[in-house]
This record gives structure tokens, sequence and C-alpha cells, in this order.
């Protein structure tokens, strides 16, 4: 028996009803390009590779993430898997030839849910232009099915080298001279066209807080405000972080009033005005369990963070981090502890690969006082 879809998702915390997880399937290590050299830290083992990821890692990152559909659906959650397209073809424009794609185990990177709305983001990477065909099945689903949804896509950009600072491109740069830039707010990505990964925001009810880094410019900050006019949108950075990608393993808020923040990326004391004013607190995330990301992996150890919040009171937690699920429960979480560690290479945590379709609730003020 089909379930009705109904498209509605204000925040990051509501009871989760509906939920789309990626796969690992045909997943590519992109090759260079300049968004991406910048991404990849200059002791990682992934410098100068590019290719198919070995079939057994595949393998088992599907399996952690069927395990992790098949959970969520134990506990009454609907769960739809993306239609995954040929990652090894090149993606070719009037602009650019990059020789092949990325891959879909992380819709949250592409997919932007606001209200009854699904907004696929412009995203910064060349290799990644086409990702949102992985999700349109799942699109023309929920338009068939919802008469109240609404897909959207931002303006998809050329990616032209204009989009990118060529200075970044050096390998002997130094995290030193990248922590200044981040402080400096000098990313990769110029301010040439909007740009923005759905990654970077996240969803308070009327507030949308958005990270302004190396995969979202203050252009593309700019027209998600205009996009969405009854919302207030705040872009926020993190200066500690010299890889500023992605919001979710920096600033993950689990209920009204409580945030984690990564300690070694601390939210600029100008910028935690509304929250403070408003009574929130931001608390600091427990330490990593592991010293160094798995291999062949972008993303940094503090994956730990990339949680995944089922209600005000339940959250799923990888595994092995042990310390953050640890201080889930002292902070009055029930932990749901969720296998997932060898998949991260594959485009992140709990968060990333997935994006909410439906949770309960409305759009909700949490912040009066502004």
């Amino acid at each position: 028996m089909s379930q009705k879809t109904v498209v509605n998702s204000w925040n990051e915390w509501d009871p989760l009803k509906h939920v789309i997880v990626g796969r690992a399937d045909d997943c590519h290590i992109p090759p260079e390009e300049p968004a991406l050299d910048a991404k990849v830290p200059e002791d990682s083992d992934m410098r100068g590779q590019w290719g198919r990821r070995p079939q057994e890692t595949i393998d088992r990152a599907n399996e952690l993430l069927d395990n992790f559909a098949a959970m969520l659906e134990k506990r009454g959650i609907r769960v739809d898997r993306p239609t995954c397209i040929d990652h090894s073809l090149p993606a070719t424009t009037p602009d650019f030839h990059t020789e092949s794609q990325f891959g879909c185990m992380p819709p949250r990177d592409v997919l932007l849910t606001v209200g009854s709305e699904m907004l696929e983001a412009t995203m910064s990477y060349r290799c990644r232009w086409f990702e949102y065909l992985n999700y349109r099945p799942l699109m023309q689903q929920y338009f068939n099915e919802d008469p109240n949804f609404r897909h959207e896509c931002a303006p998809k950009p050329r990616l032209t080298d204009a989009d990118y600072h060529p200075d970044y491109l050096s390998e002997k740069i130094g995290v030193e001279k990248r922590l200044k830039w981040t402080a400096e707010k000098f990313f990769v990505t110029t301010e040439e066209e909007p740009l923005f990964d759905a990654a970077d925001v996240l969803r308070f009810g009327r507030d949308l807080v958005v990270q302004h880094g190396f995969t979202t410019n203050l252009k593309g900050i700019e027209w998600i405000r205009r996009h969405f006019p009854d919302h207030r949108v705040h872009a926020v950075n993190f200066p500690g972080d010299p890889y500023p990608i992605h919001i979710d393993a920096t600033f993950t808020p689990l209920r009204p009033g409580l945030i984690l923040n990564n300690p070694q990326r601390r939210l600029p004391d100008d910028q935690r005005k509304m929250f403070n004013d408003n009574d929130w607190e931001i608390v600091d995330a427990a330490q990593p369990a592991h010293n160094t990301p798995p291999p062949l992996c972008y993303s940094s150890t503090w994956l730990s963070m990339n949680v995944l919040v089922l209600d005000p009171k339940t959250v799923c937690v990888e595994a092995s981090e042990v310390y953050q699920m640890e201080q889930m429960d002292k902070l009055g979480m029930e932990v749901v502890p969720v296998e997932l560690r060898d998949a991260y290479a594959f485009g992140g945590g709990l968060h990333c690969c997935t994006a909410d379709v439906y949770r309960e609730g409305v759009c909700e003020d949490y912040f009066p006082n502004m």
C-alpha cells in the first residue's frame, strides 16, 4: 500500500516521519578541479587520486546505509532512496569539463526542504553539477502525490574559472595561512555568481542560518534571502575551520534552545547575539572518538557531531562516537547508535546522508527578540 506523500519540514528537530537516505552506488573520487583542490587537506591520502571507489568499500557503505534505512523504517519513518545515475560519466557543459562525477550518498548537500518546498542547491563543484538528477524521480513522485509540494531549483551556475580564486590552489599554503584567510572570510569561491550547497543551511523555523565558506558565497546567501522573503536569513562563519565545508559538523541544533558547537570552530561573539537574546544555549560538542578520518575521506573527525535528530528527545549518533553519545545522554536525549563510519568517505555522516521530506510541526518563531 503506497503512503500519500506530504512534503513539510521547518526545522532540524521536530518528529521525523519521512526522509531520503542516500546510496553509495558508483561513487567516485572526482578528478582535480578548483573547488575540490581547496577542500582536500594537504596531508590527505586523496591527493592526486581519482576514479571509482573500490567495489568492496561501496558494498560496505551500502550495507551500512541500508541498515540505517531499515532502522528508521522500524521506527515508523518512511524512507525513500535516490535512483543513481552513472557517476563515471564526465560532467560537461559549454563552460567546463571534468572527467567524472561524485555520487548520491549525501542528499543533504543537494536538497533543502523549507516547509512544503524542496530546493535544489546550485552546488559549487563541477563534478556535482548534475547530482540533482539522482533525486529527480523522487521529486517527480512527490509533485504527483502532494498538491502543495513546490519543487524549486536555484539558478545553475556556470562554474567558470571566474568562480574560484586561483591562489587557493597551491599545496604549500599551510594550515596557518588557511586559518588566517578563513578569519578574513577569504575563501576559494569568488562572488561571481550565487553559489551554495544545501548542507550549509540550518533551519530554525522562521530563521535560516547559513554558513559563508568554501561552498557557499555571500551572493548565494543573498539569493536564499530573496528566495525566502518570509524568512530571516543569517550569515555565519567559523574562523577556526581551515576547510569550512558545510555547517553540520560545526553547529548542530538539537532542540529549541540547545545547540552543539564545535569547540575548535566557535561561533564568533558578534554572531551569538540572536541566540543569547533568545535564551538559546550553545554548548561545546564532545571530542571525537577518532584522531583521524577513515581512509580516502574528505571530512574531518568532527563528523562525530553530524547527528540526525529524530525528535526533540531522540538522536541518532554514529556508534563508535562514544563521547558524543555520552554527551547526548547527559543532555537528556535518548541515543540511537548507528554504525556508519565506513560510509563517511562517500559524503559524510548521519545528517549528510539524509534529507528531510516530512517532519511534524509548523513554522515557528524561535527568536522573538530580534
